[in-house]
C-alpha cells in the first residue's frame, strides 16, 4: 500500500501506467472496502458480548483518525507537482471518489436530511441546487481549467487576467470562502468527536483537528485525495445501513427510495392527526403564553425586572426561613442568579425567550407540512399570496445560489487539476455526480422515514420510558436536542421536543433501534466527510498563501523545498484559527456553509466564466468585477443576517431586499460582478494578443495558435 500512496510518477505518464496505476489502485481498495466490513462485524460481535459503548465509540474514532494519519505518512512528499495537484494523474473514478467526499461535507451528511425533516420540500432546494452545480461544472469549467493548466484558481486568475491584480482578489476570496466553509466542517469535527468519546465540545473540535492536519500537513494533495477515497468508503456505507435498516422495519422494502413516496403520504396522515390533537393544542397554548408575558415584561422593563428580582429574593429568603431541603433552596438560587442583571440585558434576554416561544407556538413543533411545496396560499388572503410569493422567490434564489456557488469552490475545482487529461476530466465530473447522487437520492428518504418514526413512535411515549438516545443527546448539546413535559401529563407530545437538525443524521441508528455499532459507524462516516472537506478546504488556503501569494507574488525563486514547508506551516496556523472560531459555536453549520457558497459564487463565477468564454475580458474588468460582486454579497449578510448583525454591531433595523433572506445573498453578487467585468473590460484595453489567442485555443483547441 505504502507504494501505492507513495509513487511519485511524471504528469505526464503514459495511458498504459495510468491504466496498471488503476488496477493497483483496484485492488487496495479492494482490501480496504472487505477489511472495514470485518471491522464492524468485529465490533458488534463484541457489543453483544458485552462491549461498554464508550469503547465503541473510542475505537471507532481512533481507528478512522489513526487509519486517514497512516495514509497522510504514506503519502508525504515535498514534490511540488504531487503537494499541489497530486502529480495530475489521478484516474476519473477515484477522483470522482475523491471528489465526492471533497463535496459531501458535514453540511451534505449531517445537515441535508436534518434540514429536510425540519423544512419538508423546502429543503430540497439544497439537493437542486448542489446537483445542478455540477452540471455547470461539467458543461462551463472543469475541462477548460484542466487546458490551462494551473495549480490553484487565483494561479488561473493571475495568468488569464495578466497580472498579480486579479491574483490577489482570488486569494482573499479564495480564503474568505474556504475559511467559512472550514469552520462549518471543524463544528461537525468536534460535534461527532464528542458523540464518539464523551469529550467536551471544544476539545473534540482539537482531537479530530490532529486528523485532518495530519493528512494535508505531510502529503498535500497527494495524501487529501487518497485519503479522501478511504472517507467517501466510509461515509457512504454509513449514510445507508441505517436508512435501509429503517426501510426494511417501516415498509419491509430494502430499497428506501422506493418507499418515499409511501411514507410520505403517512406523514402527511399523521401531520393532519397532530396538528388536531388536543395535547399538542394544549402545549402551543403554553408557548403563546409565555410568549404573551415576555411581551408583557417588554412593555415596561424597568418595572418587571424589579418585580422579578423581588420575587426570586422573596423566595429564597422564605425557603430559608422554613428550613426547605438544600435542592430547593439551591434551585431558589439559581433562579435568583439568572434574573438579568441590567435593563439591556433584560431586553435581549426576553427579546430572545419571547422569540423562542413564538416559534415553537405553531403546529408541528413549528415545522411546515412535509409535502407542502411553499408556505401561504397563492388564492388565499393577500398576507397569505405574499408569504407564497416570498417562499417560491427564495427557494429559487437558493437553488441558484447553491448552483453558480458548487461550479466556484475553489477546493472542489481544484481536484480537475489531479487528473491525467481533459477527457479524464470531464469523466470525472461525470463520476463526481454519480457519487454525490448515492447520498442525494437517499436523503429526503432518510428525512421522511425518520419522521414517520418520531410522529408513530416517540409521540405518546410516557416520559419516563423515552429511549436513551434523547438523554444521551441531550448531554452533548441541549441546544440540539432537549424535551420537557410542557403541559405536566407525563406524556411525550411533538411540541414538548426541541430538535436541531443537525442530530438527525447521527442519531438515526438509534432512532430506529439498530446496535450502538452502527451508531458508532455513522458518527464515523459524519467525521469522514467533515474531516474529507475541511482537507480539501484547509489545503486550498494554504497554497492560496504559499504559492499564489508568496511564490508567485513575493518570492519567484523560492525553491520546491521552501515552497511546501511554508504551504505546511500556514496549513497549521490557518487550522488552529478555524479550530478556536468553530469552538465559539458562531452559527449553525448550514448557514455558514451557504454563506461560502455565496462568497464564492460571487467572487469567482462571474470571473472564471467570462474568462473562458470571452476574451475580451481583461484585468481591470474581472478585479473589479470580484470586489464588487464580494462586496454586495457580503454587505447584504452583514446587514440582514442575525449572528453577523451581531459580530459588526449593526443595530439598524432589517430590510430585506424583494424579501431574500440572507442565506441567498449572492443572487445580488453575481449578476452586479457580471454586469461590472463587461463594462469595465469594454471601457478599458483589451487584454493582450496572445492572452486572446489562448483562451480561444483553450475552447477550439482545433484551431492552430499563431
Amino acid at each position: 500500500m505504502a507504494g501505492i500512496f507513495g509513487a511519485s510518477t511524471e504528469s505526464k505518464a503514459t495511458s498504459a501506467e495510468i491504466n496498471a496505476f488503476q488496477k493497483q489502485l483496484n485492488k487496495v481498495y479492494g482490501w480496504y472496502l472487505g477489511g472495514f466490513i470485518v471491522f464492524i462485524l468485529v465490533l458488534a460481535v463484541l457489543e453483544q458480548m458485552g462491549l461498554p459503548r464508550d469503547w465503541i465509540g473510542f475505537i471507532f474514532l481512533l481507528a478512522t483518525v489513526a487509519l486517514y494519519a497512516g495514509i497522510g505518512i504514506m503519502s508525504r512528499t515535498t514534490d511540488a507537482a504531487e503537494y499541489y495537484v497530486a502529480g495530475r494523474r489521478v484516474p476519473a473514478i477515484y477522483n470522482g471518489m475523491a471528489t465526492g467526499a471533497d463535496w459531501m461535507s458535514a453540511a451534505s451528511f449531517i445537515g441535508m436530511a436534518g434540514t429536510l425533516y425540519l423544512t419538508g420540500y423546502g429543503g430540497l432546494a439544497f439537493i437542486m441546487g448542489w446537483t445542478g452545480g455540477y452540471c455547470l461544472v461539467a458543461l462551463f469549467l472543469a475541462p477548460y481549467l484542466r487546458k490551462f493548466g494551473q495549480f490553484t484558481i487565483p494561479d488561473f486568475l493571475g495568468a488569464r487576467y495578466e497580472g498579480n491584480l486579479p491574483r490577489f482578489i482570488g486569494i482573499v476570496a479564495a480564503i474568505l470562502c474556504s475559511f467559512t466553509y472550514v469552520v462549518a466542517q471543524i463544528y461537525g469535527v468536534g460535534l461527532i468527536t464528542a458523540r464518539l468519546s464523551g469529550l467536551a465540545f471544544e476539545i473534540g473540535i482539537f482531537v479530530g483537528l490532529g486528523g485532518i492536519l495530519v493528512c494535508s500537513f505531510l502529503g498535500g494533495m497527494r495524501a487529501v485525495t487518497w485519503t479522501q477515497v478511504a472517507q467517501y468508503i466510509i461515509l457512504i456505507i454509513a449514510y445507508l445501513v441505517p436508512v435501509v435498516w429503517l426501510s426494511v422495519k417501516q415498509t419491509g422494502v430494502p430499497i428506501p427510495q422506493v418507499v418515499y413516496g409511501y411514507q410520505l403520504q403517512k406523514v402527511t396522515e399523521a401531520e393532519t392527526k397532530l396538528i388536531n390533537d388536543p395535547k399538542e393544542q394544549e402545549v402551543i397554548a403554553i408557548f403563546k403564553a409565555n410568549a404573551d408575558a415576555l411581551e408583557a415584561k417588554l412593555k415596561d422593563v424597568p418595572a418587571a425586572l424589579a418585580a422579578d428580582r423581588a420575587a426570586a429574593e422573596k423566595k429564597v429568603a422564605d425557603l430559608k426561613a422554613s428550613n426547605a431541603p438544600a435542592a430547593e433552596i439551591a434551585a431558589a438560587e439559581k433562579a435568583l442568579a439568572a434574573v438579568p442583571p441590567t435593563e439591556a440585558e433584560a431586553i435581549k434576554t426576553w427579546t430572545a425567550a419571547r422569540n423562542a416561544n413564538l416559534a415553537r407556538a405553531k403546529p408541528l413543533a413549528g415545522m411546515p407540512r412535509h409535502a407542502q411545496i411553499y408556505s401561504g396560499n397563492p388564492d388565499g388572503t393577500p398576507a397569505e399570496k405574499e408569504a407564497f410569493d416570498n417562499s417560491r422567490r427564495n427557494f429559487l434564489a437558493l437553488i441558484f445560489c447553491l448552483m453558480v456557488g458548487t461550479a466556484a469552490l475553489p477546493h472542489i475545482l481544484m481536484r480537475y487539476y489531479t487528473v491525467p487529461s481533459v477527457r479524464d476530466a470531464r469523466k470525472s465530473v461525470g463520476w463526481s455526480l454519480f457519487f454525490i447522487f448515492l447520498l442525494y437520492f437517499t436523503a429526503p428518504a432518510l428525512a421522511v422515514l425518520v419522521k414517520f418514526e418520531v410522529f408513530n413512535v416517540l409521540v405518546g411515549t410516557p416520559f419516563n420510558q423515552l429511549p436513551e438516545w434523547i438523554a444521551a443527546w441531550t448531554a452533548v448539546d441541549p441546544s440540539l436536542l432537549s424535551v420537557a413535559d410542557v403541559n405536566k401529563d407525563g406524556i411525550f407530545q411533538l411540541g414538548e421536543m426541541r430538535i436541531g437538525g443537525d442530530i438527525i443524521v447521527l442519531a438515526t441508528p438509534a432512532i430506529g433501534g439498530l446496535p450502538y455499532v452502527i451508531s458508532g459507524m455513522v458518527a464515523a462516516g459524519g467525521l469522514a466527510a467533515a474531516l474529507s472537506t475541511a482537507d480539501g478546504l484547509l489545503l486550498t488556503i494554504a497554497n492560496a498563501l504559499s504559492h499564489d501569494l508568496y511564490y508567485k507574488m513575493i518570492d519567484p525563486n523560492a525553491s520546491t523545498t521552501r515552497r511546501v514547508t511554508i504551504s505546511k506551516v500556514l496549513l497549521l496556523v490557518v487550522a488552529l484559527c478555524a479550530a478556536y472560531v468553530a469552538a465559539q459555536k458562531p452559527a449553525d453549520i448550514l448557514f455558514l456553509v451557504s454563506a461560502a457558497f455565496s462568497f464564492a459564487a460571487a467572487a469567482f463565477f462571474p470571473a472564471l466564466v467570462l474568462g473562458i468564454f470571452w476574451k475580451r475580458a481583461n484585468k481591470w474588468g474581472a478585479s473589479l468585477g470580484m470586489i464588487a460582486g464580494l462586496g454586495i454579497t457580503f454587505y447584504y449578510m452583514v446587514t440582514t443576517q442575525p449572528w453577523l448583525r451581531g459580530v459588526f454591531g449593526v443595530t439598524s433595523p432589517v430590510e430585506l431586499w424583494w424579501g431574500i433572506q440572507p442565506i441567498s445573498a449572492g443572487l445580488f453578487g453575481v449578476p452586479v460582478g457580471i454586469a461590472v467585468i463587461i463594462i469595465v473590460s469594454l471601457l478599458t484595453g483589451a487584454p493582450k494578443q496572445e492572452t486572446q489567442e489562448l483562451v480561444e485555443h483553450v475552447r477550439y483547441p482545433e484551431l492552430k495558435r499563431v
